[in-house]
Order: structure tokens, then sequence, then C-alpha cells
């Protein structure tokens, strides 16, 4: 059994708090990089030009990527045989964030009620997503989520009489409603089975992973091509001004479901789609 203290957990998730609202992943860089090179509309291109200006000053500055520094949510994968001491594991990860908010200068955008809304002060509570798996040790992934992208969202509670086609229609409506809304071009998470709730978690994770890290499941694979394909069909283009390239990317996670049941979930992300994990 290995002993890991609250204050190693608080600690963590400060650091990566700041690190993932400091900077997207080079994966998603260059991703926007290459749309600038393979766009069309001069509109575009100069908004992608922005884009990776952007990401420069910030980097130089020192500042965020994005104004909208997101709520916080946490994917916590936690060995078996840990024993965490000093207090609770959610309320250390809960003082992370409040420390690395406060430390970075980071927006605080948490109300405290849906309804009744005032400012928690600390960008807390945090979204957590707990996984207690083999070994001893904790890999924690923390994704700040702006929801410029997380208002565009949707899920569908699709019959098993869907066909691949209907699911792709799906995800392409999406796009196509959100429009210039979610920052485009958007990185999109889609969730397909287990349950309403389960395909949700799922198309959130999906955000996480590397651009460059396609569905180990060659079907699925494909499916993210001609999703993408079909996104980047709607000429929405960067920034909504009419172009080529609406998304760098597709995700697709997926879990068995019921047999009466097809659950598809998408997560929008927009160009600033970032996250930080490490493993203590």
């Amino acid at each position: 059994m290995r002993e890991i203290d609250c204050s190693h957990i608080t600690d963590t998730v400060a650091e990566l708090c700041i690190r993932a609202n400091l900077s997207v992943g080079s994966d998603v860089e260059d991703a926007v990089y290459a749309a600038g090179e393979q766009e069309s509309s001069a509109a575009c291109r100069a908004a992608l030009q922005g884009i990776c200006e952007n990401f420069q000053c910030a980097r130089n500055a020192g500042l965020p990527v994005c104004q909208d520094t997101g709520m916080v949510v946490v994917f916590a994968e936690v060995g078996q045989d840990v024993h965490i001491t000093g207090g609770a594991f959610e309320s250390a990860v809960n003082a992370g964030v409040a420390k690395g908010y406060k430390e970075g200068y980071l927006r605080c955008s948490v109300v405290g009620d849906p309804i009744f809304r005032q400012n928690t002060g600390d960008n807390t509570p945090a979204v957590i997503y707990t996984r207690i798996v083999p070994g001893d040790k904790i890999r924690l992934t923390v994704e700040p989520k702006g929801f410029g992208s997380e208002n565009m969202s949707t899920l569908r509670m699709f019959t098993p009489a869907a066909t691949e086609e209907d699911i792709i229609a799906f995800v392409r409506e999406t796009a196509e409603k959100a429009g210039s809304n979610p920052c485009p071009p958007m990185i999109l998470g889609v969730g397909i089975g287990g349950t309403m709730d389960k395909a949700a978690v799922m198309a959130k994770h999906a955000l996480t992973r590397s651009l460059d890290c396609r569905n180990a499941d060659p079907r699925y694979a494909s499916l993210e091509e001609r999703m993408l394909a079909a996104v980047n069909s709607t000429g929405i283009g960067a920034q909504g001004f009419g172009g080529d390239i609406t998304a760098l990317s597709v995700r697709i996670e997926s879990y068995p479901t019921h047999i009466a049941g097809l659950p598809v979930a998408v997560n929008v992300g927009c160009y600033v789609t970032r996250h930080a994990e490490t493993e203590i």
C-alpha cells in the first residue's frame, strides 16, 4: 500500500490547472498551422494566422491562451493500492483548483447554484470523474472547459435501427447549428453507447485524446474520418468566416449498450481544447 498525502494532490492539480490554461498541446497547435496551409478562404487563413499568433503571445507572456479559463473537469484514475492521507480526495482536488486559479490569475467562472448564480470566487467545485484502477499511482487529467463550446454540445437517444449515416448526420447537424459560436475550428468528442450519462462523459473524455491518436478500432477510425469530412462540408470555416476547415478533428469513444438503445453525445470543443495530465 502506497500513501499519498492530500497536499501532494492539491499541489499537482493546481499546477495542472495553470499549465492547461496557458497553452494548448502541440498536437492542436500543429493542426491549426496545418489548417492554415490547407485553407482556400483568405478570411479564414487570416483568422487561423491570428489564432497561431495568439498561441505564441500567450506562451511568451505566460498568460491564458483564452479569456474563458473554463469550468474544471478532472478525470482521475486512482490505483486501488493507494491510501490517501490527510483528508478527502475530492476536497484535495477542489483545493488544488482554487489554488491554481488564484496563483495563476485565472478567471473564476463557476457559480454555486445554477439558478441563483452567485460566483464561488475560486472556480470550484470541479466536475470530478474517478475510476479505481490497478496499481499504486494516481493519474490526473485536468480539462478546463469553456462554455462557448460546451453550450453547443448535444445528445440524442437513437434507436438501434439508426445507421452510421444517421449518426454522421447528427454530428454534422450539431456543428451546423453551432456555427461560429464555439470559435471554430472545432474539435469534437463523440460518445457512442452506454447510457445517456455514459455517452456524455465519453464525449467529454474523448477531447483529452491527442489529435495524433486515431481510434484503435479501424471501424471507428473510419467513422471519425467520415464525421470530420461531413462537418467540414458545412463550409462554416474558421471563426465562421466561411471556409474549408470547420473542425480539426473528431474523436470517438464507445461502450457496450442496451439492446433497445443507441445513445450518442457530441461534446464540442473550440480550437482552445486544453488539458494537462500527470501521474503521481
